[in-house]
């Protein structure tokens, strides 16, 4: 299984019935694919659409469906359209469960980099500012590090999405939580030990006695 077929199956497993789930673009879209058989989840796209299903298949999108990031999506029966406004109203009213966003670094205090790297060109924040201090709940989705650097790092030096900590990290290689302000070892992807975790994360994890494996 590839880093982030891991990474979107272990998010899904999060997700509760009846939660309205916010997903960005990247990792976080793949969640979609991977909600346990017979739970029932509502997903949001910022750009107005509460009801979005899995990636379509090749062949299969429709040119007006698309997330926020213009990407082909699905709509389930039932699903809602609406403006900017009302999405955003639901995204800032704290009425959004659930947020999944990818992330450039994340901090041992919780704080996430998601939305640039200076001296490139970006087209802005987007909703990423606005999830992270409206969700009720952030879960980050990406890989535990890139070009060989651990993404997992002691201080963010990239600009922070927002003031507000994350409630949890996902990687290819862990989950990580921030009990009582903590960085914490969760659980280990299936057949990653605690020490190959802790040689490729510069953040200086808090590690339980016992560390579970990761269920997918």
């Amino acid at each position: 299984m590839d880093a982030q077929a891991i990474i979107a199956r272990r998010v899904a497993l999060e997700l509760r019935p009846g939660d309205l789930v916010n997903l960005g673009i990247g990792i976080p879209s793949l969640v979609a694919n991977y909600v346990p058989p017979g739970l029932k989840v509502f997903f949001q796209s910022e750009n107005g659409l509460i009801g979005t299903g899995p990636i379509p298949e090749q062949g299969m999108a429709h040119p007006h469906l698309t997330d926020a990031g213009g990407r082909p999506i699905s709509a389930l029966p039932g699903a809602s359209t609406f403006d900017s406004v009302m999405s955003f109203g639901l995204i800032r009213g704290g009425h959004v469960d659930v947020t999944v966003l990818g992330g450039l670094q994340v901090d041992a205090d919780g704080h996430l980099a998601n939305w640039m790297i200076p001296g490139k060109m970006v087209p802005g924040m987007g909703g990423a500012m606005d999830l992270v201090t409206g969700a009720k709940r952030v879960i980050v989705a990406m890989q535990h590090a890139a070009k060989g650097k651990s993404k997992i790092v002691r201080k963010c030096t990239l600009p922070l999405t927002s003031s507000r900590p994350v409630d949890l990290v996902v990687t290819d290689l862990a989950v990580i939580g921030f009990d009582g302000g903590a960085i914490t070892l969760l659980e280990t992807a299936p057949g990653v030990s605690v020490a190959e975790v802790m040689a490729v994360t510069e953040a200086e994890l808090r590690v339980p006695d016992k560390v579970p494996e990761m269920k997918i």
